[in-house]
């Protein structure tokens, strides 16, 4: 098998983290005197990055989005792991793929410092090659630079990179960049329009994809 470079997004992909996301975003709520949303429409603002997460919740608020970041970045950074959890299989998954001799990486759309710290709390920094978030390239997820600043930081090519997400925007990114695609359907994103080389409902699926076999699979 050759090795390959398997992206990973990080929320809905890796952790369940979406009581603590509507956490941060309701306590920035309340700062404001604003009242809390329930967390499955906080969930469907998730996964553009943090300034659209912050500009979905406060719409129609006469609130500054800006000065609304420098208040919600500091509240979800002390509530990064309260309630936030590794999706089954993840933490096993993920180390037999890097002992199968995979390169392993992280793009999110999540700003970086936090999903390093995320990482580090669950023991799994060890095992990525390199991790990328908000503010590590000139554009978020869909756009293709975090693809594209792997490949050349790995020096494995389009044939054998494949993003791994739970959300269009990773599916996209994946189709504009070349390169293929894995949809986790166990995830809390939307696949929208987007196809994916291939759908998995649980991670144990996607070690099966690229673990050596027998039989000369992936």
């Amino acid at each position: 098998m050759n090795r390959k470079l398997l992206i990973f997004d990080l929320d809905g992909t890796l952790i369940d983290s979406r009581k603590d996301l509507a956490t941060a975003v309701n306590l920035m709520r309340h700062h404001y005197g604003l009242p809390p949303l329930p967390l499955d429409r906080v969930v469907r603002y998730i996964g553009n990055g943090v300034r659209l997460l912050v500009t979905r919740a406060l719409e129609g608020a006469p609130v500054d989005v800006e000065d609304a970041l420098r208040v919600q970045g500091p509240i979800y950074r002390a509530h990064l792991t309260d309630e936030t959890t590794l999706y089954p299989g993840v933490r096993d998954g993920l180390a037999a793929l890097h002992a199968a001799g995979h390169s392993l990486a992280v793009a999110t759309n999540k700003p970086v410092d936090a999903s390093e710290a995320i990482l580090t709390h669950f023991g799994l920094r060890p095992l990525f090659a390199q991790v990328l978030g908000g503010g590590s390239t000139a554009h978020l997820k869909p756009h293709p630079d975090m693809v594209h600043a792997l490949m050349r930081s790995t020096g494995i090519e389009a044939p054998d990179t494949w993003v791994v997400g739970d959300n269009y925007t990773d599916l996209e990114c994946a189709r504009h960049a070349g390169v293929r695609s894995v949809f986790c359907a166990y995830g809390f994103g939307d696949k929208g329009r987007e196809q994916a080389f291939a759908t998995i409902s649980s991670f144990d699926e996607l070690v099966g994809l690229f673990r050596p076999r027998n039989d000369g699979g992936t």
